[in-house]
């Protein structure tokens, strides 16, 4: 491996890797409460105690790296919340040793840049929130973008099963550096050991391929999908699972299509949803791009702004679903 990101790579597995951790341990103990959001998605203790770690790694290892985040500690400083901001310093706590209110606040705010810069990471403490509370598929995610370019990623998936025949427990590690290819490990595990290459599937038959899509509808329009698998003559049935471990699964062979349609015209993704799962996806072979195909563009901030939708393939077969995309009039 280059040398130049490897510190970066390091950080990177042992903050989502320490976040994964929090994540199991506040999921073990749920009793099903939630906060919600401005915009109604769910928000668990879970998702703010892995921003808060996960950024106070960066802040002290990389101090000066900006990171886009997806929450801030407003609601959690409001007095209503007092009970849940509690429980998210106790575990933060339990994994650290010590740790107070105002630091886990200070963390989790670590978290607030907005504007794109030449070198920044982006984090979704837990993408698949939904997925969580139902103890299906999520992912924490930390990517390093560098003058516009994904060039580390790890993404850890605690729920994602290994290969059958491996005969391990869930939770994975996924990780990759720009020209380096990607790779996979247990989170159970320490740093890069038994860290496995991951490749995408070789087939080219577009009737053939297998393809997953967001468990929610309000995520990706399932029902421009079916028309797109219809025009390329898929039979199979979408695998519908939440989060960037679709990537994953992607990477690893294991589906051939993913699509992240657009619901409506004016939505634009958000790039702590995409970038650590499309570096892992391109370095293990996939292509990924817009549903016009093209690259997706982290230049712009927050938001995907110059892109629509997302379509992830193994590359083998890309054209031909761009081309179904475009016939179907949702390019």
């Amino acid at each position: 491996m280059d040398d130049l990101y490897r510190a970066e790579l390091e950080l990177a597995i042992r903050a989502v890797r320490q976040a994964a951790h929090l994540c199991r341990a506040v999921r073990s103990g749920m009793d099903g409460g939630v906060m919600e959001k401005t915009d109604l998605s769910p928000v668990t203790v879970a998702d703010f105690g892995s921003q808060a770690l996960v950024c106070r790694l960066l802040q002290m290892e990389l101090p000066a790296d900006p990171v886009i985040a997806e929450e801030d500690s407003a609601e959690l400083r409001e007095p209503g919340n007092a009970t849940t901001l509690d429980a998210v310093v106790s575990h933060v706590r339990h994994a650290l040793g010590d740790a107070t209110a105002e630091q886990v606040c200070g963390w989790i705010d670590h978290g607030n840049a907005k504007s794109f810069s030449g070198r920044f990471w982006t984090l979704d403490p837990i993408d698949g929130t939904k997925g969580y509370l139902r103890n299906g598929q999520y992912a924490v995610s930390l990517a390093l973008i560098v003058n516009g370019e994904v060039m580390v990623a790890a993404m850890a998936c605690p729920n994602l099963e290994n290969f059958p025949e491996k005969g391990s427990q869930p939770g994975l590690i996924f990780a990759a550096v720009k020209g380096e290819g990607a790779t996979v490990q247990a989170i159970d595990g320490d740093e890069l050991a038994g860290a496995q290459p991951v490749r995408v599937s070789e087939a080219e038959d577009p009737s053939l391929a297998r393809f997953c899509e967001s468990v929610e509808s309000g995520h990706s329009a399932h029902d421009d999908s079916a028309r797109i698998a219809e025009r390329l003559g898929i039979h199979l049935q979408p695998t519908r699972l939440d989060s960037q471990a679709k990537y994953a699964v992607v990477a690893r062979g294991e589906a051939e299509i993913y699509l992240r349609l657009p619901t409506r015209k004016d939505y634009r993704e958000k790039i702590w949803d995409h970038a650590g799962g499309l570096l892992i996806a391109e370095e293990a072979g996939a292509t990924v791009t817009d549903v016009t195909g093209l690259p997706l563009d982290f230049r712009h901030g927050r938001e995907l702004s110059g892109n629509r939708g997302v379509v992830v393939t193994n590359g083998k077969i890309h054209f031909q679903v761009i081309d179904a995309l475009r016939a179907e009039g949702i390019a």
